[in-house]
């Protein structure tokens, strides 16, 4: 009887310890398909979903974008859209005396016609500012001693004493070209007759001693002749050295013509630029020495030629270069040639210009007197 029990009760024992296993593994599984299911019908019905929905749009977009023919139609009689508005960054800051393009004069020619041989080169007529002759303008190149003029500007700009005498220095002497000077250190001259030699006979050392002798020394003066470059609207010049041995000393043809028509508003500048020649007392008296004019032209004294202003320039970066102001067939001409290749090619293309303007003269008649 007490095994029979003991059966019994382990057999019933058994039987519920295996239906409540079944039955939680059966839930379990039934859970996790049911989870499985569910999250795939899930994810099937979004997916298809987002598809319709990007579909849709698709066609939406295909219904309402117009053909080209429509375009056409559209565009036809309406207005042109106006165009997006671009930023700019870093915008130039305007020029403080901005330079308007001459125009060309109706009787201009080409240089060629006349044989002209400087590389850059322009020809105004001053009345009315209009171009009758020119070669690459507005090419930066070295223009040696015509820095000259805007040292003399400066200069005068100053309102220095003109009887101030100035002595040459060891600071004076050119170290960069190793040019020549009669100007030998220690030779003591009034300011009028330094910047005199300066224009004249184009003194490297007599420039440089009126840099030095500025005030604030040459740093200041040199940044005052680019400050007065930048006010008469010189936008492609740059001055590193007041006599012009620097090759750095940049300009073109028509920022020259610019400079011209402003230093021949200055009354010595077109007086010392003109005169022939002058003797100079050097150390004290004990040396003379005559210093002349650089253009040929001024020194020949020729009546074919009424120049109001001139000056020369050369180094080997700059070539041959001549600026003048002048009365030619009755009209006032700026000319400005650069780059020549020969001594005597400034010279040459001047008296060209000139024949040219002479033969296109008017001949007047017998009964006009």
């Amino acid at each position: 009887a007490h095994k029979t029990k003991t059966t019994a009760a382990h057999k019933t024992k058994t039987t519920a310890a295996r239906k409540t296993s079944t039955t939680a593994a059966h839930k379990t599984k039934t859970t996790a398909a049911h989870k499985t299911k569910t999250t795939a019908a899930h994810k099937t019905k979004t997916t298809t979903a987002r598809k319709t929905k990007t579909t849709a749009a698709r066609k939406v977009v295909s219904k309402t974008k117009p053909t080209a023919t429509a375009k056409a139609v559209a565009q036809k009689g309406a207005p042109k859209p106006r165009p997006k508005a671009v930023r700019k960054t870093n915008p130039p800051k305007p020029s403080a005396a901005p330079v308007t393009r001459p125009l060309l004069a109706a009787g201009a020619i080409d240089p060629r016609a006349l044989g002209m041989q400087s590389v850059s080169l322009l020809v105004l007529d001053q009345a009315d500012g209009k171009v009758l002759m020119a070669r690459n303008p507005d090419d930066q190149t070295s223009i040696a001693s015509i820095t000259k003029l805007m040292t003399a500007m400066v200069t005068l700009d100053a309102q220095l004493p003109m009887q101030e005498t100035i002595t040459i220095d060891v600071a004076d002497v050119d170290r960069l070209k190793g040019t020549h000077s009669r100007l030998v250190v220690g030779s003591r001259l009034p300011r009028r007759d330094i910047l005199r030699l300066t224009l004249m006979s184009s003194e490297n050392r007599a420039a440089a001693s009126l840099a030095r002798t500025y005030p604030g020394g040459r740093a200041v003066f040199i940044n005052a002749m680019n400050a007065k470059a930048k006010a008469l609207g010189m936008q492609h010049s740059h001055f590193a050295d007041p006599a012009g041995l620097n090759p750095r000393n940049l300009s073109t043809a028509s920022d020259l013509a610019l400079m011209v028509r402003a230093a021949s508003d200055y009354l010595l500048i077109r007086e010392f630029t003109t005169s022939t020649g002058q003797t100079v007392s050097l150390l004290g008296g004990r040396r003379q020495e005559v210093f002349k004019n650089t253009n040929r032209l001024v020194q020949s004294q020729s009546p074919e030629w009424h120049i109001e202003l001139s000056k020369t320039g050369y180094t080997s970066e700059a070539g041959r270069c001549l600026v003048m102001k002048a009365r030619v067939a009755e009209r006032t001409l700026i000319l400005v040639l650069l780059d020549g290749a020969g001594k005597l090619t400034p010279i040459g293309d001047a008296n060209r210009v000139r024949r040219w303007l002479e033969s296109r003269r008017p001949t007047r008649s017998l009964a006009a007197h």
